[in-house]
């Protein structure tokens, strides 16, 4: 790998119509497990103009009423009285009750071999407090931000779709200036606010306190754009279309380290690979907090029909302190690589009903992993110990 470079990362806000199409996905996920912990389900949506289409299977006992769901979360994101609105907006659903053969099964206690075949990848490195890669972290900050000012008022001209994008510079692996922030926020009013005006506000607003407390800001050279291709008026279904499952880059990493092609947003605990690639960050994360790397990618792969990983491997990219097979070894034997082990360490079907206002569905905008603002079981630090041992 190049020791000189400029890695960019992108991030969209919870009104960009793939995030919609996510977190309509995990909320029907959250619903069934509020309720029914042994719940089996799959949901996906498509948005497009005023149109929702859901597709489902599920097993439980509980019924949830998916156009209720659906309209909640368009609601709580900003899509009120526009031209995509959560009362007027069309649900169409696609559902199949499957036969509740597994549902009855309690998958921390009845040993579940793994039904998909996927490999999947954990990252961390020492770029930030949260052990993420300073791109992708700062462009949720900015995305996030872009957000709050909108939801507070501060902005209130905004609409709910925006995206962001930073391109880090680094100098021997490490970062070492900004190089371009692009912001790309919609608004209500083709005339209001004009160019100027949301240039200013949003460099005062969302820029400026992203980068008041970062370790590397932006300098006389950083390019800073600011819907360079003229208005975006709305946003939204109106504008483009969404799809869950298509911001996988924007979920994880930012594209600083691998990731799987297979989505997260939409799936129950029972796939392994969504829980799966919790459990890679949460070895991968404890590897650099414990010092044994600065950087680490932490790679599992599974087979149908066994509940073990076929594979586990780690790559440090030459920032280890000790060898990359010893740190495979210590992984193993500190982590739970098992589908039910992975439930069982963190409590993955109950979190939806200990958690206020669901928990899948917050992790579905503004990224998995990485979040001070939700306490992630697989964002703890408590096995470094262990791995020092």
């Amino acid at each position: 790998m190049k020791k000189d470079f400029i890695h960019t990362s992108e991030s969209v806000t919870e009104g960009h119509p793939d995030k919609l199409c996510d977190q309509i996905s995990d909320a029907i996920v959250d619903r069934f497990l509020e309720r029914d912990p042994c719940a089996r389900v799959t949901a996906e949506c498509a948005v497009s103009l005023s149109v929702v289409f859901i597709s489902a299977r599920f097993a439980s006992h509980v019924k949830v009423d998916f156009p209720n769901v659906a309209r909640k979360v368009i609601r709580k994101i900003g899509y009120v009285d526009q031209e995509f609105d959560y009362k007027t907006c069309s649900i169409l659903t696609s559902l199949k009750d499957m036969a509740p053969r597994d549902q009855a099964r309690d998958p921390e206690t009845d040993g579940y071999q793994v039904s998909n075949q996927v490999t999947i990848f954990g990252f961390a490195c020492d770029h930030t407090p949260a052990l993420m890669p300073l791109p992708i972290w700062l462009a949720h900050k900015l995305s996030s931000k872009l957000s709050r000012v909108r939801q507070h008022g501060v902005l209130p001209y905004l609409a709910p779709d925006g995206t962001t994008q930073v391109a880090v510079e680094f100098k021997d692996t490490r970062p070492h200036r900004i190089h371009t922030i692009a912001v790309n926020a919609s608004q209500i009013d083709r005339n209001i606010p004009n160019q100027k005006r949301l240039y200013d506000d949003i460099i005062e607003n969302v820029i400026e306190g992203v980068f008041e407390d970062e370790p590397v800001t932006p300098d006389a050279n950083t390019r800073i754009f600011v819907n360079p291709g003229g208005p975006l008026i709305l946003g939204g279904p109106s504008v483009h279309s969404g799809l869950t499952g298509r911001k996988n880059a924007i979920d994880t990493y930012g594209g600083f380290s691998r990731n799987s092609g297979s989505a997260l947003s939409g799936k129950d605990p029972l796939r392994i690979d969504r829980v799966g690639a919790y459990a890679a960050r949460y070895a991968a994360k404890n590897v650099v907090a414990a010092g044994l790397a600065k950087r680490c990618e932490i790679q599992l792969s599974y087979t149908i029909g066994l509940s073990e990983p076929a594979s586990v491997q780690v790559e440090t990219m030459g920032t280890g302190t000790i060898p990359d097979e010893e740190i495979v070894e210590r992984v193993r034997k500190a982590f739970p690589f098992t589908l039910e082990g992975i439930i069982r360490e963190f409590d993955l079907m109950k979190l939806p009903a200990s958690s206020k206002g669901g928990f899948y569905r917050k992790l579905a905008a503004y990224g998995h992993f990485g979040r001070p603002d939700l306490d992630l079981p697989w964002e703890r630090t408590d096995k470094v110990d262990v791995l020092r041992a």
